[in-house]
């Protein structure tokens, strides 16, 4: 799959739509969802042109594959969820429902999660 210019998260890096966000450094923007999961819902993303971790952990420089993960910490810390718990997600593809092909990590927390997945049936 290749990168599309046009996703909703790159038009958020350039600027050209708006974001609450919660951090930003060199390597990460992390911003509020606007339609979330849980009480803390916030995604963070790479500022680079990645579709997904596979992508990500193959062509990134390893600055920036530090940089961002670091940045993952960073926002869990500042946003107080650490002691209690966060779970942080992934995901890539259609099977996984991957919306935005933009890679990204969701930090949800606020409440207790559940379980990972529902149980098959």
């Amino acid at each position: 799959m290749s990168y599309d210019t046009s996703n909703v998260f790159a038009r958020i890096l350039r600027g050209e739509l708006p974001c609450r966000k919660v951090y930003e450094d060199e390597w990460a923007l992390a911003f509020e969802d606007i339609n979330p999961a849980a009480p803390v819902h916030v995604l963070v993303i790479p500022k680079g042109a990645y579709v997904s971790l596979s992508d990500f952990s193959a062509t990134a420089p390893e600055a920036a594959i530090a940089g961002f993960f670091r940045a993952v910490g960073k926002v869990a810390e500042e946003l107080g969820v650490t002691a209690n718990g966060y779970r942080v997600l992934a995901n890539h593809g259609p099977d996984s429902h991957q919306e935005v092909p933009h890679f990204h990590v969701h930090i949800l927390a606020g409440r207790k999660l559940g379980p990972m997945l529902a149980p098959q049936r």
